[in-house]
């Protein structure tokens, strides 16, 4: 089904290579201050293009309110929301009108449905999550303003690269901000001057010989830095420190290398340099070898309301994972200790409760651990909410794979189309918007149980308790 959630709820719509895509967002509470711009940068963050690592389809991916507000504010009616397609290349899948691409849902949409469309993918294309991200934008904006809920993803991995156990543990205790993983997680490209230069107007004339000519030159400066050993330059973080293409740090200083410094910059957005270094040459390889890579991503939720949740079969972390998985090329979903959680004891995993505050009116207990992940019985505690989410690689890769036709024919695939070699680094808003999405809805839901007034979090409590204490 296209459509998504309870009170909140969220119908997308269109395919990549149709006129549009978008949403039709139902339930938003009216009087909301809502406008294009509160739902734009997460867009742009997920837009193709960003990057040498990314797909260089160009879309600006600009959003257009077409229904549901007034001079700014919500009407409480059905907020509905558009994005135009603007660079769809259906000749690029000519090849694949006769053949299914190999870990790709071409195959079962036709056997489902009798019919497919014929080019970019159409719903299980990644365009699809547009509309996802535009209403999420929406819901965490109802949830920042409502309870102070914070939703922050970054990259964990990449392939065989992880972010070291310690960051890891500490992260998702001490989350970064958005603006952190932004800002951290991007990278500066370093090339070697004796190989590389950026042809200029002045030297070739002609914009299309110009390009063809750039190319040329950035070809030969990536093999240089494909062979280049230990300690040669290849990132810049933004501190300025130098790292070599493995994430180690150099002793040199920014001015000591000026003239290896590039326009070009790359998101990572995992917001720990020596890490992000490392995703960074693997993803460079990946795509130089034609083929893709995939990895994980970890999300945090902080001031989550109490309560939250519907068992037995709509508990929170049902929702999420419902959520998660129906985000294209997920694999796996796991909450707080996940997997590794079933490797300890139970004096171990379990979280020993703390006092947190007690007042006349509530008592609200803390959490010393947080191995659940935020939620007990399905049930938000107050706690972070704390899950991770596997991205399986990207199905269309320019390698020559073997298959079949339709017809059952041998054959060999090279697709053809642009594609990322790896998803992850535009990955963080479809998470984050997904997450809005669920903890909006089920806000409602408990709103609605509770009646008048809102819920609960363990920071309206603890900021409750310093204004008792200031007034004495």
């Amino acid at each position: 089904m296209s459509t998504f959630g309870h009170l909140f709820r969220v119908t997308t719509f269109g395919e990549s290579h149709c006129k549009g895509v978008g949403a039709i967002v139902d339930g938003v509470p009216p009087n909301l201050q809502l406008t294009e711009a509160d739902i734009q940068p997460q867009l742009t963050r997920r837009r193709p293009g960003q990057s040498s690592l990314s797909t260089p389809r160009s879309e600006t991916d600009q959003v257009t309110i077409m229904s549901g507000t007034e001079r700014g504010v919500t009407l409480g009616t059905p907020v509905a929301l558009f994005v135009p397609n603007e660079d769809t290349r259906p000749q690029d899948y000519s090849e694949m009108l006769q053949v299914p691409r190999p870990g790709h849902a071409d195959y079962t949409y036709g056997i489902k449905y009798g019919v497919r469309a014929s080019s970019g993918g159409g719903r299980a294309s990644a365009r699809e999550t547009i509309g996802r991200v535009a209403a999420g934008a929406i819901a965490e904006k109802w949830l920042k303003e409502t309870y102070k809920t914070q939703i922050v993803c970054w990259v964990s991995s990449v392939g065989t690269v992880d972010l070291p156990e310690d960051i890891a543990l500490n992260s998702a205790v001490n989350p970064w901000t958005r603006e952190e993983v932004d800002i951290r997680g991007t990278l500066r490209i370093l090339r070697d001057p004796e190989v590389w230069r950026k042809v200029s107007e002045q030297e070739i004339p002609d914009k299309t010989e110009r390009i063809k000519a750039q190319k040329t030159v950035d070809a030969t400066a990536e093999q240089r830095f494909f062979e280049a050993g230990e300690g040669m330059a290849a990132y810049m973080d933004c501190d300025d420190n130098i790292y070599d293409k493995d994430g180690n740090r150099l002793s040199v200083s920014r001015d000591s290398i000026s003239s290896w410094i590039t326009d070009e910059s790359v998101a990572l957005r995992c917001p720990h340099a020596p890490t992000a270094a490392k995703m960074a040459t693997l993803i460079r390889q990946v795509k130089a070898d034609n083929d893709s890579t995939g990895g994980v991503l970890t999300c945090v939720c902080t001031n989550v309301p109490i309560g939250l949740g519907e068992p037995c079969f709509d508990k929170l972390q049902a929702q999420l994972a419902h959520a998660m998985l129906s985000l294209p090329a997920t694999k796996g979903f796991e909450l707080g200790s996940g997997f590794a959680g079933t490797r300890l004891r139970g004096s171990e995993h379990n979280d020993p409760f703390v006092q947190h505050v007690n007042t006349v009116s509530k008592k609200l207990l803390g959490l010393a651990t947080n191995n659940a992940g935020g939620s007990l019985g399905g049930i938000s505690t107050g706690a972070p909410v704390v899950f991770r989410v596997a991205i399986k690689p990207v199905s269309t890769i320019g390698r020559a794979q073997s298959t079949v036709t339709y017809n059952g024919e041998n054959t060999v695939l090279e697709a053809k189309g642009r594609h990322d070699p790896c998803v992850l680094p535009r990955a963080p808003p479809l998470v984050e918007g997904m997450a809005a999405l669920v903890l909006a809805d089920l806000a409602l839901i408990q709103q609605s149980r509770v009646g008048n007034g809102l819920l609960h979090t363990l920071r309206d409590e603890q900021d409750e308790a310093e204004e008792e204490e200031a007034a004495f």
